[in-house]
């Protein structure tokens, strides 16, 4: 069943043709819980023919690299024409502030023109052979070419950058894509689909489906002619999608409860106290994998930094995401903010004190620090995804670094000194796949290699090194005389 495209009603793209068929889901306005969109799950059927589309589409459409350069480019400058409505369209599906919606758009942009560049430069490299004897001549070099296939499953928190983050290399390698989005927040994500179409992207090339992920994303799990799997999302689902695609190639970006170190001798506390309560109480409302979730600080400028902390903590402003001078919405669901609250409740009980925060209204949980934790807590050693700050005296270098390690997940750390040497052992002893110096964990620049180590995930991303993700290297080796 095919019908023109309706106001807030989303169905799956297939070949550029949008299909309204299967179950429906409601997308609500997380600040006001109106009804936002009806989505259409893809079934099995569905899926299959997203994946056959897209297969017979990378085997019979080839795109040149200046074909790439310039249609993501051309999206790059759709997007920047298109901020403020889709700003608005992801703070009204995901809760998220205004002014964080607009630096996710901004983000996306930036994504689009690195990849744009990359599409125009990748190679491979030469590869020594040495003859064992002087009548042996060959000639070997490198090339890298597109893997096919690429499902991209994204979530519900960056729904809109994170769906750019896998698009954009996989399409600048050459590849297609199969696109589900989070059924949390599908609706500003089906706009990708529009906004690459009128940059040129040939049909097929991205197809579309929506759904859940226990259904939709299964079917997609089950497909073996899906060539690549990017996923950005919980370690349990992320250990799944492991286990069930064999041999085939995956990137997965998983949690993290990033620690943040203060150490003695940091500088400008007041400064530093403000960024880490609004990248990890504001920011996406804490509900980032790199939010400053564990701040180890000194015992001897603890009592100063807590003040500090919690004077900026209490400056945040709750309420309508939509107001521009909110910094604090609601979670992506009252369900995640009853999980967020009985984690507080978990932890006073066993002795931990509330310095500020701490209480829930429907979706919205007051920005939160905690201190007087123990390591076994789960707002210290679980992902907690939401706003909430452990905050943790520390006396010695040895100990603050055991602590940072003792975690399942090594996304990225965050510290703040002025010693050279701790700067030069958190580098080789801090175990994540990113450590920030003088700045805290949630720093990330889309031109810098992104990924964790231990639950936190598997491969890389931001454009460059995802293109290398998403393209195979092909050896070459000519005999000659």
């Amino acid at each position: 069943m095919v019908k023109q495209t309706k106001l807030l009603e989303i169905g799956h793209v297939i070949n550029g043709e949008h299909i309204y068929e299967g179950e429906t889901l409601i997308v609500e306005n997380k600040f006001t819980n109106e009804h936002l969109a009806t989505i259409y799950c893809a079934d099995e059927e569905m899926v299959k023919k997203a994946v056959t589309n897209a297969k017979e589409t990378f085997q019979n459409i080839k795109l040149s690299a200046q074909d790439r350069y310039e249609i993501l480019s051309k999206a790059a400058n759709i997007l920047r024409r298109r901020k403020e409505e889709l700003a608005l369209s992801l703070t009204r599906e995901v809760g998220k502030s205004l002014k964080d919606s607009y630096v996710e758009i901004d983000r996306g942009i930036e994504t689009l023109i690195i990849s744009a560049e990359e599409s125009r430069r990748i190679f491979g490299q030469g590869v020594p052979l040495p003859n064992k004897t002087m009548e042996e001549k060959k000639l070997a070099y490198t090339v890298r070419v597109p893997v096919g296939v690429v499902a991209a499953i994204t979530p519900f928190n960056l729904p809109f950058t994170l769906a750019i983050h896998k698009i954009a290399p996989a399409i600048a390698a050459g590849n297609t894509v199969v696109l589900k989005s989070a059924e949390l927040a599908p609706i500003t994500v089906a706009q990708i689909i529009d906004i690459f179409k009128e940059a040129g992207l040939p049909n097929g090339f991205i197809n579309l489906v929506n759904g859940y992920g226990h259904k939709t994303g299964e079917y997609l799990l089950h497909d073996e002619r899906i060539n690549m799997y990017t996923f950005t999302g919980s370690v349990g689902v992320g250990t799944h999608i492991k286990n069930s695609v064999g041999v085939r190639k995956v990137t997965l970006e998983l949690g993290s409860n990033s620690p943040n170190i203060i150490h003695k001798d940091a500088e400008d506390l007041k400064n530093i106290a403000q960024l880490c309560a609004t990248r990890g109480l504001a920011t996406l409302n804490g509900q980032a994998c790199i939010s400053v979730q564990r701040i180890y600080a000194h015992k001897d400028i603890f009592a100063e930094f807590e003040q500090y902390l919690t004077d900026a903590a209490r400056a945040l402003v709750v309420g309508n995401p939509e107001e521009v001078t909110t910094d604090v919405g609601p979670l992506i669901s009252e369900r995640q903010a009853e999980r967020v609250e009985s984690w507080i409740e978990e932890a006073v009980v066993n002795g931990a004190i509330v310095v500020t925060g701490g209480k829930r209204n429907r979706a919205f949980i007051e920005p939160t620090i905690l201190k007087n934790l123990t390591p076994s807590m789960k707002v210290v050693c679980e992902e907690i995804f939401g706003p909430v700050i452990s905050l943790i005296e520390y006396e010695e270098i040895d100990e603050v670094i055991k602590e940072a390690n003792n975690s399942k997940f090594g996304l990225q750390a965050g510290l703040f000194t002025s010693d050279l040497n701790f700067v030069m052992r958190a580098s080789a002893e801090l175990e994540f796949g990113g450590v920030i110096v003088n700045d805290v964990s949630t720093y990330r620049s889309d031109w810098q290699p992104y990924g964790g180590v231990k639950d936190s995930g598997l491969g890389k991303e931001g454009p460059i090194y995802a293109i290398k993700e998403m393209t195979d290297e092909k050896v070459i080796i000519i005999n000659y005389n």
